[in-house]
């Protein structure tokens, strides 16, 4: 039966000749019963050490982690009915498919006919019927995957952990399995804890996704609320492919009334998050999707460098005038070269507005729904 983790200032740092590493520092977060949900970041930011901590593998230094209302810092992995998928294809080469996917079962003293039933049942789940009586080593690296994953399946966990599955495997290979994945989900009464650093697979997998930056959540919410209202530059520059452009702009007030001042245009701004800023640098963010060649109520023009065709889509990289680097999507911006120069436009309502701490001061609808009463 799925169950939720809680995860309470959990905090756990290495020692090494003298030397103290902090791979997660306090981190706090409650994953919903049932739920899928993705820990991504980049490499060394802590994913997999929680992910270790979730299944026991690992003692947190600080901290409490419990599953619903039993607290388990302290438990064995055995004893909390968790199941783990690796990175790594961990198959015994001398067993047939059935047996491996099987064998854990074998050890928890399953009877052999409920063993085969629930192997029979993962097999069909995983579309690996036909393999049950090969050796691993005439399988592909997704069929060994498939059945890493049965051997998970089979054990009935409320918790299953996978920790990169997909790593090694080929981009045809990803996308089906990804598939079969989030299938596996709606077979399972479990709650699902998945690792990657592809934000691709975070997103289009969760319900929810932790984005870790060196250890420490920066922002713990479902896919689209990472891409349309991130809490700070780091998550709007890593989520979303090309990511996020910065525009450098100021803070200027004209006549009782504030704007942000850049790259050739004026948006207006609201007091109440501007007044006290004036003079300050803020950076504003904008998606390429969001840059069109056809409209957009603020518009500056940018030098192509490259053009990159991705299926009936471009993606124009470039500079502005101002010499910030610029990408553009767009499905008509095919005809362009290196050095021609394109105008885009984009609207409030498009936006991030970032601090100079890189923490989001405010979304694209504050600055369109303010009026201009409220400036002064």
């Amino acid at each position: 039966m799925a169950r939720p983790i809680h995860l309470e200032s959990v905090h756990k740092e290495y020692r090494s000749a003298g030397t103290v590493h902090v791979a997660v520092d306090d981190l706090s977060l409650s994953i919903p019963e049932g739920s899928f949900t993705t820990l991504v970041g980049p490499s060394g930011c802590g994913k997999t050490t929680t992910l270790r901590m979730i299944a026991g593998l690992e003692t947190p230094t600080e901290g409490r982690i419990a599953f619903g209302e039993q607290d388990v810092t302290d438990l064995s992995p055995q004893d909390r009915n968790c199941a783990m998928v690796f990175q790594s294809i961990a198959l015994y080469p001398h067993m047939t498919v059935r047996q491996n996917i099987g064998y854990g079962l074998k050890v928890q003293g399953v009877s052999h006919e409920e063993r085969d039933r629930r192997i029979e049942e993962a097999a069909t789940v995983l579309q690996i019927s036909e393999q049950l009586e090969k050796m691993p080593a005439e399988l592909s690296g997704g069929q060994q995957q498939r059945v890493a994953l049965g051997s998970a399946f089979v054990q009935d966990p409320d918790i299953l952990l996978l920790d990169e599955p997909m790593s090694d495997l080929d981009a045809q290979l990803k996308a089906e399995l990804r598939v079969e994945v989030q299938r596996l989900h709606q077979e399972l009464d479990a709650t699902m804890v998945y690792v990657t650093h592809d934000q691709t697979e975070a997103m289009t997998m969760s319900d929810h996704v932790v984005l870790l930056n060196n250890g420490q959540l920066e922002q713990f919410a479902p896919p689209g609320e990472l891409f349309d209202r991130p809490v700070s530059k780091y998550v709007s520059r890593f989520i979303g492919t090309p990511s996020t452009n910065l525009v450098p702009t100021t803070v200027v007030e004209h006549d009782g009334s504030y704007v942000l001042d850049g790259d050739g245009f004026e948006i207006p701004a609201p007091a109440d998050h501007f007044a006290n800023r004036i003079g300050e640098p803020i950076t504003l963010g904008i998606r390429p999707q969001y840059l069109s060649p056809d409209g957009g109520k603020h518009r500056f023009t940018v030098i192509v460098d490259v053009v990159e065709q991705l299926g009936t889509e471009f993606v124009v990289h470039g500079r502005s005038t101002a010499g910030n680097n610029v990408d553009v999507v767009s499905s008509t911006l095919g005809h362009v070269n290196h050095g021609d120069e394109i105008v885009v436009g984009f609207d409030e309502d498009d936006l991030f507005v970032f601090d100079n701490d890189g923490k989001t001061i405010c979304y694209g609808d504050e600055l369109t729904n303010h009026s201009p009463k409220q400036q002064r």
